[in-house]
């Protein structure tokens, strides 16, 4: 049985005579540019989409995420962060976007971050797997010198000594690299199936670039470094 159709890019020409997909006053420049923009279902704002999130409603009307923006359907668009996910939730957003009686569970927005996170965590495993990974803090500060690293990605619970070493390398350089510290030792070791996981470096490239996405998305739902790190020098 043929899938039913994904939703039609928000160029700006409503589809369904729906209001909600009217363009913004300026439009897109490009036809490339108008298939990757969206309207928030919460704050009428079109934006590029890998601000948003994507949700589809299932069989039995429950809304679901669909991160990868694959699954069939018509899309609901909202913006990547826990604010506009509880909103949508909270007051029928869903619902009036889609002109039918849709339910979205009380706990989206955390459903959204695992979801991420484990996005995240999986496309770390595919970066090892595809030589786009440096582990261990001789070889990522070797890489970091050498202006090869998009992300520093440290376990969040290991020492602040190695981590600092680190940053400080990674000042010298004219666009240092990001840093992510939103796992411990313990899922990273997990995602990458090794042991005493704490610093790894993504290198720089098209695959880092796309892994980018989901973290800032995720940057929506949780911080992407501790509390305690901002106090450190």
């Amino acid at each position: 049985m043929e899938s039913e159709p994904t939703d039609p890019p928000d160029t700006g020409a409503p589809h369904g005579g729906t209001p909600d997909q009217a363009p913004p006053a300026s439009g897109p420049r490009t036809l490339a540019e108008a298939g990757r923009q969206r309207r928030d279902i919460v704050s009428g704002e079109v934006m590029d989409e890998d601000r948003l999130i994507r949700f589809v409603a299932g069989p039995d009307g429950v809304v679901a995420p669909d991160l990868a923006r694959k699954l069939p359907g018509r899309g609901l668009w909202v913006a990547a962060d826990r604010t506009s996910v509880e909103t949508a939730a909270r007051k029928n957003a869903f619902s009036r976007a889609a002109k039918a009686k849709l339910s979205a569970p009380a706990d989206l927005a955390d459903r959204v971050d695992a979801l991420l996170a484990r996005r995240i965590l999986a496309g770390l495993g595919l970066a090892l797997r595809a030589g786009g990974l440096i582990l261990g803090f001789e070889s990522v500060i070797g890489a970091v010198r050498a202006d090869k690293v998009g992300w520093i990605v440290e376990a969040s619970d290991g020492a602040a000594d190695g981590r600092n070493k680190l940053l400080y390398a990674s000042k010298a350089l004219t666009k240092p690299p990001r840093l992510l510290g939103a796992f411990n030792s313990d899922e990273l070791s997990l995602a990458l199936g090794l042991g005493n996981v704490i610093h790894l470096a993504f290198l720089a490239g098209r695959g880092a670039e796309r892994w980018t996405t989901d973290v800032e998305r995720l940057s929506g739902f949780r911080p992407l470094l501790p509390e305690s790190w901002r106090e450190e020098p």
